[in-house]
C-alpha cells in the first residue's frame, strides 16, 4: 500500500481511523482505502451517515458563532478530527480576528494535517492527546495559548460516543468543566438511537462495524447525554437533535438523517 506524501511516517495505514472514516463522510480527501471500505460497510447499515456528520459540522459552526457572540473568543477543541473546511479556527477567527484555538486529537494523522494547516497561525495550535485523560491536556504547553482564567468554549463534538462507560467520560468532562472559568460553554453533540429514521436494529449494524474497527460507538439516550452538562446551565434551545439547535433555515428542508442523535449548549455558572 502506497503512503501519502500527508501521512506521518510510522502510522499503520492498514488500520481504519475513526476521524479518517468522518474525513470521507464529509468529502475529504485525508482517508486510506481501509477507512473508506469501513465507512461503505457502515453506510450499507445506515446510508445517511454523512448527512449526520454534515449536520454535526453544521451545528458546531452555528456554536462557535454563538460562542463569539457572548464574548468567547478561546476555544478547546478536544476529539477535533482532521480539519476540513469550516474548521473551528476558521470560523471563530473569521467572526473574531485573534480568537484563540487548541486542537486535540489522540489520532496521530488528525494532529499531523492539523499542524500543516495551521502553519503560520499563531493564535492557533494542535496537541496529540486523548479525551481518557483531561490531566494531561490541561498541562500541556499548547493549552498555554488559552487564558483558562477567561471563559473558554469547550468543544466536545460527536467525540464522547467513543469513550465507553468503563472510560468514564462523565468523569473527563467534569475535571475538564472544573478547570474552565465561570462563563465558559460547553459545546457537544453525541450519538443516539433516538431520531435515527431506521430500526434500532439495522442502525445497530453500522455501531457493530465501529466495534470490529475496535472504536466502539456507544449510543446513549438524551438523558444520559444531559448528564454531561451537570455543572452547565443549558443555554436555549436546551439539549436537541442536531439542525434543531438555533436553525439558520426552515427544519423541513433538513434530511431527516440529521435529526439522528443530541445537541447542546451549556454555560458554567
Amino acid at each position: 500500500m502506497e503512503r501519502p506524501a500527508w501521512a506521518p511516517p510510522g502510522i499503520d495505514i492498514s488500520v481504519p481511523s475513526v476521524s479518517r472514516i468522518y474525513d470521507y463522510y464529509l468529502g475529504g480527501s485525508h482517508n486510506f482505502e481501509v477507512d473508506r471500505e469501513a465507512a461503505r460497510r457502515a453506510m450499507e447499515f445506515m446510508p445517511g451517515l454523512p448527512k449526520i456528520m454534515q449536520a454535526n459540522r453544521a451545528f458546531m459552526r452555528r456554536a462557535v458563532r454563538y460562542a463569539v457572540s457572548e464574548g468567547i473568543t478561546q476555544f478547546l477543541d478536544i476529539g477535533s478530527g482532521i480539519p476540513t473546511f469550516g474548521s473551528v479556527h476558521e470560523e471563530a477567527q473569521g467572526a473574531s480576528p485573534g480568537a484563540r484555538v487548541v486542537y486535540v486529537d489522540h489520532d496521530p494523522v488528525a494532529v499531523a494535517h492539523s499542524k500543516a494547516v495551521l502553519e503560520g497561525n499563531d493564535d492557533a495550535d494542535v496537541l496529540a492527546a486523548d479525551l481518557r485523560k483531561p490531566r494531561d491536556i490541561l498541562a500541556a504547553p499548547e493549552v498555554g495559548l488559552l487564558d483558562l482564567e477567561r471563559p473558554v468554549a469547550l468543544l466536545l463534538v460527536a467525540v464522547l460516543h467513543f469513550l465507553e462507560d468503563a472510560d468514564e467520560p462523565g468523569r473527563a468532562v467534569a475535571e475538564l468543566r472544573d478547570a474552565l472559568a465561570p462563563g465558559s460553554l460547553l459545546i457537544l453533540t453525541h450519538a443516539s438511537y433516538e431520531g435515527i429514521p431506521l430500526p434500532q436494529e439495522r442502525a445497530g449494524g453500522a455501531v457493530g462495524v465501529y466495534r470490529d474497527i475496535r472504536n466502539p460507538l456507544v449510543m446513549r439516550g438524551r438523558q444520559e447525554v444531559a448528564r454531561f452538562f451537570d455543572g452547565f446551565e443549558l443555554v436555549e434551545p436546551g439539549l436537541v437533535q442536531m439542525p434543531e439547535w438555533r436553525p439558520e433555515g426552515p427544519l423541513d428542508q433538513e434530511d431527516p438523517y440529521a435529526f439522528s442523535g443530541f445537541a447542546g449548549v451549556g454555560r458554567k455558572a
